[in-house]
Parts: structure tokens; sequence; C-alpha cells
């Protein structure tokens, strides 16, 4: 705890884990959008929006996180797309995780049974219709626990950007190991903060189960 106490240290450790919950809040929205979009894609009867859907949980999902940092910050700017450091990690978390909540999602719709959609369109519901109001409705219920899963990994996920300069748990590891801190409690503080946040999220994704959950 004395680490912390000395030379504004618990101004460093507070600022990376603050930005870490900013750039996976905002990163597990986006990524949850995208991922709802994508699922669409993948079981649309639009024959384009299909083969676009698959290609892109192919390409992101077997593309290594790292590399994917390093296509976004270096790639994009060859693009003239200039943009700061952290939006740059928003962008490549986003569809890196996107591309997972897309097959969680797309395997939630695959259990809801037939009969369902087509009852809807048997009310003249259109295909956006039955899927926003009739399907994926349904679909939440039984996704939450894998979807619980990769909103817990995305906060560690996020460390990556800490070798971009954005400024989250994993940089604050590096700038007090300069400092010449003993790197043990230094892991264990960084640890506890990934702890914290795993824990919270958990007890999210719980609190959203009973809510959700159908009375038998």
């Amino acid at each position: 705890m004395d680490m912390l106490l000395e030379d504004g240290n618990f101004s460093i450790y507070l600022r990376g884990f603050l930005q870490t919950i900013e750039l996976s809040a905002i990163s597990a929205v986006l990524a949850l959008l995208l991922g709802a979009l994508l699922a669409a894609f993948r079981v649309s009867p639009v024959p384009v929006l299909r083969v676009f859907g698959t290609t892109w949980v192919t390409v992101f999902r077997n593309t290594p996180l790292t590399l994917l940092f390093f296509a976004v910050v270096f790639g994009l700017p060859r693009l003239d797309v200039h943009l700061d450091n952290f939006t740059f990690a928003v962008i490549a978390l986003s569809a890196y995780t996107g591309s997972f909540v897309c097959e969680v999602l797309r395997s939630g719709i695959n259990t809801v049974p037939l009969g369902q959609a087509e009852a809807a369109r048997s009310l003249g519901m259109g295909f956006g219709q039955t899927l926003g109001l009739v399907v994926l409705p349904q679909a939440a219920r039984t996704v939450l626990t894998p979807m619980s899963s990769i909103f817990i990994a995305l906060p560690r996920n996020a460390a990556v950007a800490g070798a971009f300069n954005v400024a989250e748990m994993f940089s604050v590891q590096k700038v007090l190991t300069e400092k010449g801190y003993a790197i043990i409690p230094i892991f264990l503080w960084v640890a506890m903060a990934y702890l914290v946040l795993s824990f919270s999220i958990s007890g999210l994704f719980r609190f959203l189960e009973k809510r959700l959950a159908v009375v038998r």
C-alpha cells in the first residue's frame, strides 16, 4: 500500500484503472451493436450480407489482437484517417470483440424455434421486425452466460492498448516498474484491479440473468 501513496503513484494507478474502465465500456457497447448487426447479416436472406458477415467473423476471430492493433494504429493513418491512440484502441477492440459477440448471438438465434419467425411473418412482419421484436429478445436470454465470458475478457484484452501509448492498467505496471518498485507488489495491485472489473461484470450478468429469466 505504501507504494501507491508515494510520489503520486496513486493518481497514476487510478488514471490507468479509470481509463481501462472507459476503454472497456465504450468497446463493449460498440462490440454489442456491431455483433448484433453482423448476426443479422449472418442469418439474413440476402446472400451478399451473409457472405459479408461470415467473412468479417472469420477474419477478425482468427486475427491475433496485437496484429489487429498494428493494422489499425499504423494502417488507418496511411488511409488519411488520423485519430488519437485511444480511439484507435476502441476501433480495434470493438472490431475484434464484435466478431465473438456475433457468433454468440447467432447461436442464440438458432435456439429460437423456427415457428416463432414463421408466425411473425404470417402477421405481416418483415425480416428486420421479426429479428428485432421476436427472435433477438428470446435469444438474449440464452446467450447471457457465454456473453459474460466475452466481456469479462475485454478488460484483459484492453491491456494490448498499453503497448500503443494508451494509459491503462498494463501501462501502470510499466511506469511503476520503471520507477524502480518491486515488480511483485505492482503485479498484485494490477491483478486486483482486473479482479474487481471481472467480478463487477460477472455480477452484472448474473443480475441480468435473474431479471430476464423466464418463469416456468
